[in-house]
């Protein structure tokens, strides 16, 4: 088993847990020196991720209590169903932000994206063991891992030795179930509570439409073929531009006035040539490429419909977004309708994210307010998709007040 292996092993299942006892009373903390040791399992020795010297890790868990689990993504291509075996989930907050709370046996996490969960474990102990398990959710047509990676929900009071207790698996959707995805995704709404409201932009002032997906450029290897559709190589793009990073940093250049020959601020609002995103792709699958940004006035508010293609086959798109957070609301399937969608967008308790899932033949519709100036990058969550090009960088103008202002870079800052 190599290191990218063994990471992706870990991916999920390297938690925090803060445990609180039932009557409220107390939190624990606990240490985690998570290393590679050579463990012998089934006469086989592997190199394996432990936790404190034990494998699968520390037995923490004890009978009528409730934890809390922070699960954070950090696979580089794969969107992740997770479960555990005979228990269910509360979900209670989703990228940092508190959600009206809901129970799951199994949730999606895509790429990048965070959430908090509440555990509350068996009154008894059961005398058996339960499976934490994670495996891929995919939608494209390319070759992935499509592993389930695992590690062991052990109680405390076990009246068998651990060698001897059962051990119960969950039951995870199918790798291309696109229906629980949207189905979970359509449980997440904010709180939007006096204490935590949600502030949803009600007035408009632009308005963005940007397709994504996958395409393919000219092959750049001289006198032999790349691996895309015939002999091209793979790309992405957002509204048909497939992102190049320039030399310069973004943000230097901006700041400093020096930006002529680094990036060019005439980011396309909408798609070039309109098509029948979702349907038949076009004979064209060539993508255009450069540095541009999309240029805001401080304190814009933005909504943004994002429409997956199928220029390459249909494939869901974790979308994150950097300096802001962004509500989501409204997604659907097939082509975006902008005199019939709209009219669903919930703009009372929409969920608030910094990372959404562009569903896999269709769109989804998010609203934030450009209140942080400076220069930020939206890109895939699919490092894959990332490295062929899916992204592109909003610029936000300084404001009129001293606080609106991007600040200088700091007096240490390496100079190249």
């Amino acid at each position: 088993m190599g290191a990218n292996s063994l990471l992706k092993c870990f991916r999920i299942l390297f938690l925090v847990l803060v445990v609180t006892k039932v009557d409220g009373g107390a939190t624990r903390h606990y240490t985690f020196d998570i290393k590679l040791e050579n463990v012998t399992r089934l006469c086989h020795t592997k190199s394996i991720v432990t936790v404190n010297g034990q494998f699968p890790g520390p037995r923490i868990v004890k009978p009528g209590k409730t934890y809390l689990l922070r699960l954070i993504n950090a696979a580089l291509n794969d969107e992740l169903f997770f479960s555990i075996a005979n228990h269910t989930l509360t979900i209670v907050d989703a990228d940092a932000v508190y959600i009206k709370p809901f129970e799951t046996d199994t949730l999606l996490i895509t790429p990048g994206q965070t959430t908090n969960v509440l555990l509350k474990t068996k009154p008894h102990s059961p005398n058996a063991s339960f499976l934490m398990a994670a495996r891929p959710y995919a939608t494209g047509l390319g070759t992935f891992d499509n592993s389930t990676t695992a590690g062991i929900l052990h109680y405390e009071s076990t009246s068998k030795s651990v060698k001897n207790l059962p051990i119960f698996k969950p039951s995870l959707p199918p790798l291309n179930d696109t229906s629980f995805a949207t189905n979970f995704s359509k449980k997440l709404f904010s709180l939007a509570s006096a204490q935590y409201p949600a502030n949803v932009p009600n007035k408009i002032d632009k308005r963005f439409f940007f397709t994504v997906g996958l395409g393919t450029s000219p092959c750049d290897q001289q006198n032999q073929t790349c691996q895309g559709p015939n002999g091209a190589k793979f790309s992405a793009s957002i509204n048909n531009v497939s992102f190049i990073l320039p030399n310069t940093a973004l943000l230097q250049s901006h700041f400093s006035g020096q930006s002529n020959g680094i990036y060019d601020p005439d980011y396309p609002y909408s798609p070039t040539h309109w098509f029948n995103y979702t349907g038949n792709p076009p004979n064209n699958t060539m993508v255009g490429n450069g540095t541009k940004v999309l240029v805001l006035n401080f304190n814009t508010s933005v909504e943004l419909v994002m429409q997956d293609t199928s220029i390459l086959g249909a494939e869901s798109h974790p979308l994150h977004l950097h300096g802001f957070n962004f509500f989501i609301v409204g997604q659907g399937f097939g082509n975006f309708n902008p005199n019939k969608d709209p009219k669903s967008f919930n703009l009372v308790d929409p969920v608030e994210r910094n990372t959404v899932g562009v569903p896999s033949g269709g769109w989804v519709a998010i609203r934030f307010l450009a209140d942080n100036p400076g220069v930020w990058l939206m890109h895939c969550h699919l490092e894959v998709h990332t490295s062929w090009g899916l992204k592109m960088a909003w610029l936000v103008l300084d404001g009129k007040l001293p606080n609106q202002k991007l600040p200088p870079p700091p007096s240490d800052l390496p100079q190249c």
